[in-house]
């Protein structure tokens, strides 16, 4: 029998942490609203502060640790990637657009012809 792990903030320090991150978010963007008056760069300021402070609370609670391990694990598998070279790229392109044009002349042959063997044979609206 299959079990399946559910993934719940178990602490109350990471319960009080996650609450500090959704309050110092809130509090960012307050502040950049309300100090409209004060200026573009105290506004700025205050926004990436406090989502700085934010950040800096969420990495130090268990979801945040958790993330940042996935982050480096993803990153380690992204150069892991072989990534195509500009001619493959290049060539690639052209095939799908070469593709899109013959399906486009396709489509607009089978409308064409349809929209005759309809219109004009078998209802005779044209003539």
């Amino acid at each position: 029998m299959a079990t399946t792990q559910i993934d719940t903030v178990t602490t109350g320090a990471d319960k009080a942490k996650l609450a500090a991150v959704g309050l110092l978010v809130v509090a960012a963007i307050a502040g950049f609203y309300l100090l409209g008056k004060q200026g573009l760069l105290v506004q700025w300021a205050v926004l990436l502060v406090g989502l700085a402070a934010a950040v800096a609370v969420f990495l130090t609670s268990e979801w945040g640790r958790q993330f940042a391990g996935f982050a480096r694990d993803a990153t380690k598998e992204v150069k892991k990637v072989v990534w195509p070279t500009r001619k493959e790229t290049l060539q690639m392109t052209g095939y799908v657009f070469a593709f899109v044009v013959l399906m486009a002349l396709f489509l607009w042959f089978t409308d064409k012809t349809l929209e005759w063997v309809l219109y004009d044979l078998i209802l005779g609206w044209r003539k």
